[in-house]
Formats: C-alpha cells, structure tokens, sequence
C-alpha cells in the first residue's frame, strides 16, 4: 500500500498539475483575448467582404468565396477554441493551440511574403511570437521539446 501514490495526486499532469489553479499572467490572458478577437475579425471579413483581403485589382469570383469561406471556418473555430480554453483554464490544451495558431501565422507571414503584402508581415509575426512564448509560459517547455508535449507522471 505504501507504494502507491495518494489519490490526490493521481492524474496530476506533473507541472501543469502544481500550476493548474494558478491564475494566467495578465499579458497572457490579454494576448489570447486579443488574438482570438484578431482571427475572429479575419474571419469575419473574409464572410462579408473578401475583396479585403486582396489587392484593389483582384476580381472575387466563386471559387475566390470558396476559399475565403475556409479561412471563416479556420479562424472562427480556433478563435473560439482559444477563448474556451482560455475560459476554462485549460492550461495543456490552451498552450496547444497557441502553438497552432502561431505556426498558421508563420505561414501566413510565409504566403504574405510571396505575395509581397509586406506591411502585414511584422505584426503576424509579433502575434506568432507572442503566442509561441506564451505557449512556452503555460507549459513550463519551449514547444520544441518534447517534454513540452508529454504528459508528466
């Protein structure tokens, strides 16, 4: 019996478990806040007026809506998703999807750079940035380590 662990400490996820009733710093809680209203905003544009998202010059026809309805649906869901966590204190779950939402960003820096929108550039990569170190922050890891994506035992 003096083997096993107590029942308190049973599925405890090892560091997350000791912060999992801590509060989220305050930049944190603001930056998801922020980004979450961003790629909800993007969304929405891309719903309502697409020909925002392009050039002056670009002709939006039906497959241009095609794919502008895909970037509602990626936007809105992972907006959501990240308010919910954020909700929920759901602090593994909340730190996953601020690295996916940063590398979306990457890529999108990455699209922006083909096609030459460059003023966009800075401020995606600030908001990839930003997520990435508040991912690192939530798990105690930086996301390249595996550690980061393991659950503690």
């Amino acid at each position: 019996m003096g083997a096993y662990a107590s029942e308190k400490s049973v599925g405890t996820p090892g560091i997350l478990g000791a912060k999992a009733n801590l509060s989220l710093p305050w930049w944190l809680s603001t930056s998801v806040i922020l980004g979450a209203l961003l790629m909800a905003a993007g969304g929405m544009i891309a719903l309502i007026r697409p020909a925002m998202l392009v050039s002056p010059d670009a002709e939006i026809n039906g497959a241009a809506r095609v794919y502008a309805s895909y970037l509602v649906s990626r936007n809105l869901a992972l907006a959501a998703m990240l308010l919910a966590m954020l909700g929920m204190r759901a602090r593994r779950t909340l730190s996953s999807l601020m690295v996916l939402t940063a590398f979306v960003q990457l890529l999108d820096a990455g699209m922006d750079c083909m096609e030459g929108r460059w003023a966009l550039i800075p401020g995606v990569l600030v908001f990839a940035i930003v997520f990435f170190l508040g991912a690192s922050r939530l798990s105690g890891q930086p996301f390249w380590k595996v550690a980061a994506w393991r659950d503690g035992v």
